[in-house]
Protein backbone atom coordinates (compact mmCIF):
# COMPACT_ATOMS: atom_id res chain seq x y z
CA UNK A 1 0.00 0.00 0.00
CA UNK A 2 1.16 3.60 -0.58
CA UNK A 3 1.76 6.17 2.20
CA UNK A 4 -0.59 8.84 2.29
CA UNK A 5 1.47 12.20 3.59
CA UNK A 6 0.17 15.81 3.39
CA UNK A 7 -3.66 15.21 4.00
CA UNK A 8 -5.59 18.50 3.77
CA UNK A 9 -9.05 18.98 4.74
CA UNK A 10 -11.78 21.46 4.73
CA UNK A 11 -14.93 21.04 6.47
CA UNK A 12 -18.19 23.40 6.41
CA UNK A 13 -18.11 24.37 2.71
CA UNK A 14 -20.70 25.10 0.89
CA UNK A 15 -22.40 22.26 -1.04
CA UNK A 16 -22.64 23.21 -4.86
CA UNK A 17 -26.09 20.86 -4.79
CA UNK A 18 -27.84 21.39 -1.36
CA UNK A 19 -26.21 24.78 -0.97
CA UNK A 20 -25.66 23.70 3.01
CA UNK A 21 -22.08 24.37 4.36
CA UNK A 22 -21.97 20.34 4.95
CA UNK A 23 -19.12 19.51 2.05
CA UNK A 24 -16.18 18.47 3.23
CA UNK A 25 -12.76 18.82 0.90
CA UNK A 26 -9.83 16.33 0.85
CA UNK A 27 -6.80 16.22 -0.97
CA UNK A 28 -4.18 13.54 0.00
CA UNK A 29 -0.62 12.93 -1.84
CA UNK A 30 0.22 9.54 -2.55
CA UNK A 31 3.70 8.18 -4.10
CA UNK A 32 2.68 5.80 -6.55
CA UNK A 33 4.90 3.53 -8.13
CA UNK A 34 5.31 3.95 -12.32
CA UNK A 35 3.38 7.07 -12.04
CA UNK A 36 5.02 9.20 -8.75
CA UNK A 37 3.64 11.86 -6.95
CA UNK A 38 -0.59 11.86 -6.87
CA UNK A 39 -3.17 13.84 -5.71
CA UNK A 40 -6.53 12.60 -4.46
CA UNK A 41 -9.12 15.08 -4.16
CA UNK A 42 -12.39 14.28 -3.23
CA UNK A 43 -15.62 15.84 -1.94
CA UNK A 44 -18.70 15.08 -0.09
CA UNK A 45 -21.19 16.20 1.68
CA UNK A 46 -22.90 14.91 4.98
CA UNK A 47 -26.45 17.19 4.32
CA UNK A 48 -27.37 15.30 0.85
CA UNK A 49 -24.84 12.41 0.51
CA UNK A 50 -23.30 14.17 -3.22
CA UNK A 51 -19.99 13.00 -3.40
CA UNK A 52 -17.17 13.48 -6.40
CA UNK A 53 -13.57 12.80 -6.47
CA UNK A 54 -10.96 12.83 -9.02
CA UNK A 55 -6.96 11.86 -8.98
CA UNK A 56 -4.36 13.95 -10.43
CA UNK A 57 -0.30 13.11 -11.23
CA UNK A 58 2.36 15.81 -10.31
CA UNK A 59 4.40 15.02 -13.68
CA UNK A 60 2.34 16.42 -16.90
CA UNK A 61 1.54 12.96 -18.63
CA UNK A 62 0.74 12.31 -22.36
CA UNK A 63 -2.52 11.13 -23.56
CA UNK A 64 -2.62 7.50 -23.01
CA UNK A 65 -4.27 4.05 -23.90
CA UNK A 66 -3.72 1.63 -21.19
CA UNK A 67 -5.04 -2.36 -21.78
CA UNK A 68 -4.37 -5.23 -18.94
CA UNK A 69 -5.61 -8.77 -19.49
CA UNK A 70 -6.72 -10.59 -15.80
CA UNK A 71 -5.97 -14.07 -15.87
CA UNK A 72 -5.38 -14.89 -12.82
CA UNK A 73 -6.71 -13.91 -9.28
CA UNK A 74 -2.51 -12.44 -8.97
CA UNK A 75 -3.87 -9.79 -11.40
CA UNK A 76 -6.76 -8.87 -8.87
CA UNK A 77 -4.52 -6.76 -6.42
CA UNK A 78 -3.38 -4.19 -9.41
CA UNK A 79 -3.58 -1.32 -8.78
CA UNK A 80 -5.85 1.43 -10.84
CA UNK A 81 -5.63 4.61 -10.80
CA UNK A 82 -8.60 6.02 -13.07
CA UNK A 83 -9.10 9.86 -13.78
CA UNK A 84 -12.39 11.75 -14.25
CA UNK A 85 -11.19 12.52 -17.88
CA UNK A 86 -10.44 8.71 -18.40
CA UNK A 87 -12.84 5.98 -20.27
CA UNK A 88 -13.22 2.65 -18.51
CA UNK A 89 -13.95 -0.31 -20.83
CA UNK A 90 -14.34 -4.03 -20.21
CA UNK A 91 -15.21 -4.77 -24.13
CA UNK A 92 -18.49 -6.59 -24.59
CA UNK A 93 -19.16 -6.02 -20.80
CA UNK A 94 -19.30 -2.20 -19.72
CA UNK A 95 -17.84 0.98 -20.77
CA UNK A 96 -17.79 3.75 -18.21
CA UNK A 97 -17.18 7.46 -20.49
CA UNK A 98 -15.67 10.41 -18.53
CA UNK A 99 -18.57 13.09 -17.99
CA UNK A 100 -19.42 15.19 -15.61
CA UNK A 101 -20.93 12.45 -12.93
CA UNK A 102 -17.69 10.69 -13.66
CA UNK A 103 -15.67 9.65 -11.13
CA UNK A 104 -11.65 9.46 -10.51
CA UNK A 105 -10.57 6.86 -8.34
CA UNK A 106 -7.90 4.38 -7.12
CA UNK A 107 -8.54 1.11 -6.78
CA UNK A 108 -7.54 -2.59 -7.47
CA UNK A 109 -8.74 -4.68 -10.49
CA UNK A 110 -11.10 -6.38 -7.87
CA UNK A 111 -12.52 -3.28 -7.00
CA UNK A 112 -13.27 -2.19 -10.54
CA UNK A 113 -14.63 -5.56 -10.92
CA UNK A 114 -16.90 -5.77 -8.11
CA UNK A 115 -17.97 -2.15 -8.56
CA UNK A 116 -18.94 -3.50 -12.47
CA UNK A 117 -21.08 -6.84 -10.77
CA UNK A 118 -23.03 -4.26 -8.77
CA UNK A 119 -24.29 -1.88 -11.96
CA UNK A 120 -25.00 -4.83 -13.45
CA UNK A 121 -26.80 -6.64 -10.86
CA UNK A 122 -29.16 -3.45 -10.68
CA UNK A 123 -29.40 -3.58 -14.62
CA UNK A 124 -30.45 -7.11 -14.37
CA UNK A 125 -32.68 -6.41 -11.64
CA UNK A 126 -34.31 -3.76 -13.26
CA UNK A 127 -34.60 -5.20 -16.53
CA UNK A 128 -38.48 -5.66 -17.86
CA UNK A 129 -37.08 -7.78 -20.71
CA UNK A 130 -36.31 -11.41 -20.24
CA UNK A 131 -33.51 -10.82 -23.08
CA UNK A 132 -31.92 -8.12 -21.17
CA UNK A 133 -32.21 -10.06 -17.72
CA UNK A 134 -30.11 -12.70 -19.57
CA UNK A 135 -27.75 -10.66 -20.95
CA UNK A 136 -26.71 -8.64 -17.37
CA UNK A 137 -26.75 -12.55 -16.48
CA UNK A 138 -23.92 -13.97 -18.60
CA UNK A 139 -22.15 -10.82 -18.11
CA UNK A 140 -22.11 -10.93 -14.38
CA UNK A 141 -21.26 -14.46 -15.07
CA UNK A 142 -18.27 -13.71 -16.68
CA UNK A 143 -17.19 -10.70 -13.92
CA UNK A 144 -17.60 -13.74 -11.34
CA UNK A 145 -15.47 -16.10 -13.84
CA UNK A 146 -12.52 -13.30 -13.09
CA UNK A 147 -12.95 -12.37 -9.93
CA UNK A 148 -12.58 -16.09 -8.92
CA UNK A 149 -9.76 -16.69 -10.84
CA UNK A 150 -11.30 -18.94 -13.69
CA UNK A 151 -11.69 -16.22 -16.68
CA UNK A 152 -9.98 -13.74 -18.70
CA UNK A 153 -11.32 -10.55 -19.41
CA UNK A 154 -9.57 -7.10 -20.53
CA UNK A 155 -9.39 -4.12 -18.97
CA UNK A 156 -8.95 -0.75 -20.90
CA UNK A 157 -8.22 2.80 -20.09
CA UNK A 158 -8.31 5.92 -22.21
CA UNK A 159 -7.35 9.06 -21.25
CA UNK A 160 -6.38 12.14 -22.72
CA UNK A 161 -4.68 13.86 -19.83
CA UNK A 162 -2.69 10.66 -18.85
CA UNK A 163 -3.81 10.90 -15.64
CA UNK A 164 -4.51 7.11 -15.17
CA UNK A 165 -2.31 4.48 -14.68
CA UNK A 166 -2.81 0.45 -13.92
CA UNK A 167 0.05 -0.18 -12.21
CA UNK A 168 1.90 -3.83 -13.39
CA UNK A 169 4.33 -5.02 -15.73
CA UNK A 170 1.98 -6.74 -17.61
CA UNK A 171 0.18 -3.45 -18.57
CA UNK A 172 -0.26 -2.50 -22.67
CA UNK A 173 0.48 0.89 -23.26
CA UNK A 174 0.37 2.57 -26.68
Amino acid sequence: MTEEKNIEIEEGQPCPMCFTKNLTLRQVERDLPYVGLTYVFSMECQNCDYAMSDVEFENKQKPSKLSFEIGSEEDLKVRIVKSTQAALKIPRIIEEKPGPGGQGYISNIEGVLEKVKKILEGQRDGAQEKSDRKKAKNMIKKIQDALWGRGKLTIQLYDPTGNSAIISDKTVKK
